[in-house]
This record gives structure tokens, C-alpha cells and sequence, in this order.
């Protein structure tokens, strides 16, 4: 029998942080729930493609773009489960366990509940409205990972190929309310860092209602990048 699941993950210039991803990975491929790897890279200009190879994953070069990365990706996967990862995400030990659970007993889609790789209140405050924001409204990111049925990824069109957006777009059309897993996906701050936690974190959530009111992804790509 077949291992069930996919990994879809999208980089660019990833080297520093991909190598750690991987290796929160490799219980999920002793538990025999991996079936292959899939990179799907954007242009990368450092050792990003060196580390993948190593690591025995199947490489798909592209334009950059998230949403056109993932898409790309997940054409390539085989799986009966795709479970897109982002590539400075590191899932917590124990996730290959509850994933099991889950693909056992649930055909909808799933998410982790979202970490910072640093402390202090705001990373918390953050984390904690990301993981309110998907047990009550089922609407993660993409850094909380998202594991989902390829029947029901191909029934909803996948990911669109779009700059901003693309993981609400997707869940948004998902038939199938999201379940946040007792599991963590630890992500990093570096953005939030710079940027400064606040300030970040009213961008994204104004971001999020230009969105829902309409906005096409292109011209809110556009301004979000502007700033």
C-alpha cells in the first residue's frame, strides 16, 4: 500500500531555514505516511534546489509567486492527501500521529495551530488570534500548513494563481469546514521582526477584509507591497 500523503512546499531562497523544515519531517516518513516530496521553487539563487535534491525531492521551477508555486506543486503530487507546508514551517514532534488519526477517522481538510519560533506576548498575542481565527471562523494560512484530500483539492480548482490571498481562497471554497489539529506548525517570525508585530498584523488583517469585500488580489498586491 501506498504511503497517502503528499508535501508541497513552495520556496525562494529557503536555504537557511529548509533543512530544519525537513527534518521536523522525517518521523512522517518512518510512520510510512509520506509518499514524496514535492519543491516547488519560485527561482531561488542559493543552495534552496542543493538541499531539496539531497533530500530526494521531486523539483518544480517556476515563476515566483505563492499561489502559482503551490499550484504547480500540488499538478506534480501523486498523493491521496496533499499537505502543503511552507518552507520556514517546522510541524512539532508528534505530528505524524495525529495526522494518521486524522486521515483515519476524517475526509476534510485539517490545519496545525500556529507558533512563533520566539517568545514573548506578542508573538503569542498573534499566534493566538491566527489559531482563534481558524477554530471559529475555519480560515487559517498557509503557515499553519493545510492538509487536505486531493479529490476534494481537484473538485474546488486548487490553489489559484494569484500574488495575496491564495490559502483563504482556497478554504473559502472548500465544501468542508477546516479542523485545527492538537498539533503545532512552528513558523518564523523574521517578518513580524522587522515590521514590527503590530503593524504587520493590521496589515494582514486589512489585507484579509479588502479581500472579502472584493478587492481583486493584484491591486491589494500591489499596495501591500508598497508599503
Amino acid at each position: 500500500m501506498r504511503a497517502p500523503i503528499s508535501l508541497v512546499i513552495p520556496t525562494l531562497n529557503a536555504e537557511p531555514v529548509l533543512g530544519v523544515t525537513l527534518a521536523s519531517l522525517i518521523e512522517g516518513i518512518s510512520a510510512g505516511l509520506i509518499r514524496e516530496l514535492v519543491v516547488t521553487d519560485g527561482g531561488s539563487s542559493d543552495e534552496t534546489l542543493l538541499i531539496a535534491r539531497e533530500a530526494g525531492a521531486e523539483i518544480i521551477k517556476g515563476a515566483a509567486g505563492r499561489g502559482g508555486q503551490l499550484r504547480r506543486g500540488a499538478d506534480a503530487a501523486k498523493g491521496e492527501w496533499l499537505l502543503f507546508l511552507h518552507a520556514d514551517t517546522q510541524l512539532s514532534a508528534g505530528w505524524s500521529e495525529i495526522v494518521q488519526e486524522h486521515i483515519k477517522a476524517h475526509t476534510g481538510p485539517a490545519s496545525f495551530q500556529l507558533q512563533f519560533d520566539t517568545t514573548g506576548v506578542m508573538a503569542w498575542f498573534v499566534a493566538g488570534w491566527a489559531n482563534f481565527r481558524t477554530r471559529f471562523f475555519g480560515l487559517p494560512y498557509g503557515d499553519q500548513a493545510l492538509l487536505i484530500r486531493r479529490e476534494d483539492y481537484d473538485a474546488v480548482g486548487g490553489y489559484l494563481d494569484i500574488p495575496l490571498m491564495e490559502d483563504v481562497a482556497l478554504v473559502r471554497a472548500l465544501p468542508q469546514r477546516v479542523r485545527i489539529l492538537p498539533a503545532t506548525a512552528k513558523t518564523g517570525a523574521s517578518r513580524y521582526k522587522a515590521e514590527g508585530w503590530l503593524r504587520r498584523g493590521a496589515r494582514n488583517l486589512i489585507v484579509l477584509t479588502r479581500y472579502f469585500l472584493g478587492v481583486d488580489p493584484e491591486k491589494l498586491s500591489q499596495s501591500y507591497n508598497r508599503r
